[in-house]
């Protein structure tokens, strides 16, 4: 069997150059037609990947990136690479961006008409997609530079190639020494080796011409037969390293690693390596090709794996399009449901994201798919969300007829009549549920004024024939004037006792009059800076001082109401300040565990733990009020 008849059974090649056919020039013509085919299949992946082992660029798992990361991965990689060694990586990561934010737009969409805007006037644009076209237009100059110098390079080499062959050409008519003679030749083939890569367009030509001109040389040359059995040999020898090679890479595991490099090897063969004796040049070519016909086996049935993951994947993705539309049918009645679905939806779309590529047959109908399931569970959110904003509406009415009925009456005299009055405001604004957020602080501030304004003049009115609170007051004001610059001795735990026995004096003293209520904040400032003289644990010295403060609440209703409040708010604040940066360590999935951003998480989420712990227990210390 023929070199040309073993290539084409491994490799399913056509002819594509027509060659002189003496013996010196048939082994050129066969290696032309092997380095063709296999430089121009896959031509770009490979200068892709070659380009991207090169300068260590990795690609990550753009799918579980979200927009803002996806840019400033773009930015690092125009950054810190070239740019012809990102190609790979920037097209797969702006298809993830174009995804990601066709999905975005296509929700703030669904939620402007259903806000009952026109589609005629919707207008979006983030931050993100401004950030991403800056960093697009920085990678496109850069990459038109790229390509220019290129072209000019590709120029340059091909003149340098086109005058090697010329000089090869002047050999034959040359009158030296034919040793002289065969050392320039090889010299110019060592140049015609580094000369560098030409334009496409015009490979073909100047290869038949150079290896004519090479074969015209080796005629010359068969006159010394010394010297091209030497030449030969030489060949040969270069020749059995790269089949040896190629056997190696037949049985690498890296199917792709081998393939790429049997592609130098053939590049390799044809053109840095010259022809070998006649008697050689069948089994020689039979051993290389053979090598070549299993990596190209093996790597056909690497694709075919690939296939069957791609099949895989697919179903993995339509079974969570299958939960999203199956969430999007259930019926959701109130905000803390309709949370926990986002939620259910968010990670599913993360998951979808995080699932891998699928066949190209069947990638747009699925992506159509998805994003058809998320468009309905968005439109039936809103249309929640919709209604109960008219719910909340309805609300602040309520409450702002409640505001204008406490002011009417706040400055009542007749507090017989109106107490219960504002007492039965009071409970009907708990009952009213939730307003708008942008109107909530300011309506309770009036409701608040307006009712303690009241409730202040009656306790006045109370306070007036309360002797014993006034009594009370006087005292403490004598007892703060001997607590002023009031400096802790002896050990730590002598100190803690002291203070415990000043706040314990100062509730023995009793309660004084609401309108006088600002003489506790006093003392309270006084005991916070002997805390402060302490070098104890915040937190217990924080429970200390705030037991101290609470004490002076005893017997009041609303102050203790209000503070109970409070306390309740901060619990939930600060659970969902840990709730976010938990949900935060989810964009690290893949970070180590020493990662600087990672560790400044989890040290705030230790912070705010603690501080959790603290406001619990206050809580505690506040309900205790009410038993």
């Amino acid at each position: 069997m023929s070199e040309t008849d073993n290539l084409q059974e491994a490799e399913g090649l056509q002819e594509n150059t027509q060659l002189p056919t003496n013996d010196v020039a048939q082994e050129d013509t066969i290696q032309d037609e092997a380095v063709l085919e296999i430089d121009n299949e896959n031509a770009e992946d490979q200068e892709d990947h070659d380009n991207s082992k090169r300068h260590d660029v990795v690609t990550k798992d753009y799918h579980a990136m979200d927009m803002d990361a996806l840019v400033e991965e773009f930015a690092s990689l125009v950054k810190n690479h070239p740019v012809q060694a990102i190609s790979k990586q920037f097209n797969q990561l702006k298809e993830e961006f174009n995804n990601q934010y066709s999905e975005l737009i296509d929700s703030k969409k669904e939620e402007f008409l259903a806000e009952g805007g026109n589609i005629i006037d919707f207008r979006y644009t983030s931050n993100a997609k401004n950030h991403f076209n800056k960093v697009y237009g920085e990678y496109k100059t850069l990459r038109n530079a790229y390509y220019k110098n290129l072209e000019e390079g590709l120029k340059n080499n091909l003149a340098k190639r086109t005058e090697i062959i010329e000089e090869i050409k002047g050999l034959l008519n040359v009158e030296e020494d034919i040793n002289n003679t065969y050392k320039h030749f090889k010299e110019l083939q060592e140049k015609w080796k580094t000369a560098g890569a030409i334009p496409r367009d015009r490979y073909n030509t100047i290869w038949n011409t150079y290896h004519h001109h090479v074969e015209r040389f080796y005629d010359f040359l068969h006159l010394n037969r010394d010297l091209r059995d030497l030449d030969f040999k030489h060949n040969l020898e270069e020749k059995q390293k790269i089949v040896a090679r190629a056997e190696e890479l037949s049985q690498h595991t890296d199917v792709m690693y081998a393939f790429r490099e049997l592609q130098l090897l053939h590049k390799v063969w044809k053109e840095d390596i010259g022809p070998v004796g006649k008697e050689h040049r069948e089994e020689i070519w039979d051993q290389f090709s053979a090598a070549t016909k299993i990596i190209h086996t093996k790597r056909q049935e690497y694709y075919s794996n690939i296939d069957k993951i791609y099949e895989t994947n697919l179903i993995v993705k339509n079974e969570l399009i299958s939960k999203i539309e199956e969430i999007s049918q259930q019926k959701v009645t109130n905000h803390k449901a309709w949370q926990e679905k986002i939620k259910e939806v968010e990670a599913l779309r993360e998951a979808f994201f995080k699932a891998g590529k699928v066949p190209s047959r069947v990638t747009e109908k699925t992506w159509s798919s998805f994003k058809q399931a998320v468009r309905d569970f968005n439109k039936n959110k809103n249309n929640y969300y919709k209604s109960l904003k008219k719910e909340q509406l309805d609300n602040l009415n309520k409450k702002l007829a409640l505001i204008t009925l406490a002011k009417e009456n706040k400055t009542s005299d007749d507090f017989a009549k109106t107490t219960p009055l504002m007492k039965k405001i009071q409970a009907d604004w708990r009952t009213i549920g939730h307003v708008p957020r942008k109107d909530s602080d300011k309506i309770w501030k009036q409701f608040k004024e307006a009712c303690n304004f009241y409730f202040d003049r009656l306790h006045a009115k109370r306070d007036e024939a309360n002797a014993v609170e006034m009594e009370a007051y006087t005292a403490k004001e004598a007892y703060l004037d001997t607590l002023k610059n009031t400096t802790l001795e002896g050990e730590h735990n002598d100190k803690i006792n002291t203070i415990k026995e000043y706040i314990a004096h100062w509730k023995s003293l009793g309660h004084v009059p609401r309108n006088k209520k600002k003489i506790n904040d006093t003392f309270n400032k006084i005991i916070d800076g002997l805390f402060n003289q302490l070098d104890m644990d915040k937190s217990e010295a924080e429970l200390i001082k705030y037991n101290n403060k609470i004490s002076t609440l005893e017997g009041d209703q609303r102050a203790s109401e209000n503070e109970l409040l409070f306390v309740k708010r901060k619990v939930d604040e600060v659970k969902s300040e840990i709730n976010q940066l938990e949900n935060n360590l989810g964009f690290f999935a893949n970070a180590k565990a020493d990662n600087p951003l990672v560790k400044e998480v989890h040290k705030k989420i230790a912070l705010h733990k603690n501080n959790l712990e603290t406001w619990k227990q206050k809580l505690q210390q506040v309900k205790a009020l009410f038993k």
